[in-house]
C-alpha cells in the first residue's frame, strides 16, 4: 500500500468517501486532494486529515506541487456527464484525455510510479450483452465513452513503456451517502421524493443497470492499490436491476406503502439499455467482493438525505452544479 496519496477530485462523491476510508482505517501516511470544488466541497474532506489543493488538473504548474513527495494517485477528476459530453466533445476531450494524458506525463517527470485511474464499463462497451467483462471489445456510444476509453489505452502504454504500475477500474453505477449533488439516477431520485415532484424515467423501465454502493466501491480502489495487477478491473455488484425495480426499492425505504409518481420520457440518444458486470476478475486477483445489498445501500443513502435535506437551500436539490467535477 502506498503512503503518500493524491486524490484528484477529491471532494466529489466518490473522492470524499474515499479520503474518509483511507483516513478512517489509517491506510496511508499523508493524503493530498486537489479539487476545484465546482461540484464537490472543501467541507466534505474537512473532518479528516487530508490536505486540500484548490485547482484545477489542467494547470501544470499547480499540479507539479499537488505530486510532489505523493507514491500514487487515484484519478478521480472527469466530465462524468455522458448527455453533456455529447453537446460539448471538446470540453469533456480536454477534461478527461488530455488532462489525463498531462498527469501522466507529469508523473512520469516526477518519478511518481503508481496510478488508480477512474473508468466506466458501460460507456466503453456501448450495447453489449451483459454480463459484460474485461475481455469484450469497446464499442464507445457517446464521447465520454470514447474518452475514457483513450485513457485506459494511455494508462495501459504508460504501464508499458515507462514502468508505471497503472490500473484503470471500470466502475458501475454508483450510490450513496455525500451524493446530494449528483446527477445519477438514484441521488435524481431520492431529491424529487424529497421536494415531491415526480421522477423522470428515460425509456421504458426496463433498461438495467448496475448499482454498487459507494463503501464497496472504495474498497475496490484499496484494493487496487494494495495488489498492484496492472490492467482493467470491473468493480460492480454483478447483478442488473431494472429502473421500475429501483424505483421499488427506493420507494420501500422512501415512501412506504406507495408508488412515487413517474412519468416517463423517450431514451436518449448515447445512454445504455441494458448493463451489468461480470467482477469475477476483481474477485480473484483483487481479492475483492462487495457486500452491501441494494436494499441496505439505498436505506443506508436515503437515511442520508433526508438528514441531510434541510441543509440544502431552497432549490438546490432538484438542480444539479454544473457537469464538471474537474479539479
Amino acid at each position: 500500500m502506498p503512503e503518500n496519496i493524491l486524490v484528484t477530485g477529491g471532494c466529489g462523491f466518490i473522492g470524499a468517501n474515499l479520503v474518509r476510508t483511507l483516513a478512517e482505517r489509517g491506510l496511508v501516511r499523508s493524503i493530498r486532494v486537489i479539487d476545484d470544488e465546482s461540484r464537490g466541497r472543501r467541507d466534505a474532506i474537512a473532518p479528516y486529515d487530508a490536505e486540500f489543493v484548490k485547482g484545477d488538473i489542467r494547470d501544470r504548474d499547480l499540479m507539479r506541487r499537488a505530486l510532489r513527495n505523493v507514491d500514487a494517485v487515484v484519478h478521480l477528476a472527469a466530465d462524468t456527464d455522458v448527455i453533456d459530453s455529447i453537446t460539448n466533445p471538446e470540453r469533456n476531450f480536454d477534461i478527461n484525455v488530455a488532462g489525463t494524458f498531462r498527469l501522466l506525463m507529469l508523473m512520469r517527470e516526477m518519478d511518481v510510479p503508481r496510478l488508480v485511474n477512474a473508468s466506466t464499463g458501460g460507456a466503453i462497451l456501448g450495447e453489449a450483452r451483459p454480463p459484460v467483462h474485461e475481455e469484450m471489445v469497446p464499442h464507445p456510444t457517446s464521447p465520454y465513452g470514447a474518452g475514457k476509453a483513450s485513457v485506459e489505452a494511455w494508462c495501459s502504454a504508460f504501464a508499458a513503456s515507462y514502468g508505471f504500475a497503472s490500473v484503470s477500474l471500470r466502475f458501475s453505477n454508483v450510490y450513496g451517502p455525500m451524493s446530494f449533488h449528483k446527477g445519477s439516477v438514484i441521488a435524481s431520485f431520492m431529491r424529487r421524493i424529497l421536494d415531491g415532484v415526480p421522477l423522470t424515467v428515460y425509456g421504458d423501465g426496463s433498461q438495467t443497470r448496475d448499482y454498487i454502493f459507494v463503501d464497496d466501491l472504495c474498497e475496490g480502489i484499496v484494493a487496487a492499490m494494495t495488489a498492484g495487477k496492472p490492467g482493467v478491473f470491473q468493480l460492480g455488484s454483478g447483478a442488473g436491476t431494472t429502473l421500475d425495480r429501483l424505483i421499488e426499492l427506493i420507494a420501500e425505504v422512501a415512501c412506504p406503502g406507495r408508488r412515487p409518481d413517474v412519468r416517463y420520457e423517450p431514451f436518449r440518444t448515447g445512454e445504455i439499455r441494458h448493463n451489468w458486470t461480470d467482477v469475477t476478475r476483481a474477485r480473484e486477483q483483487l481479492n475483492w467482493t462487495p457486500r452491501t445489498s441494494l436494499p441496505d445501500g439505498l436505506a443506508l443513502t436515503w437515511s442520508w438525505f433526508r438528514d441531510h435535506a434541510l441543509s440544502q437551500p431552497p432549490g438546490r436539490r432538484l438542480s444539479r452544479q454544473p457537469a464538471r467535477r474537474t479539479p
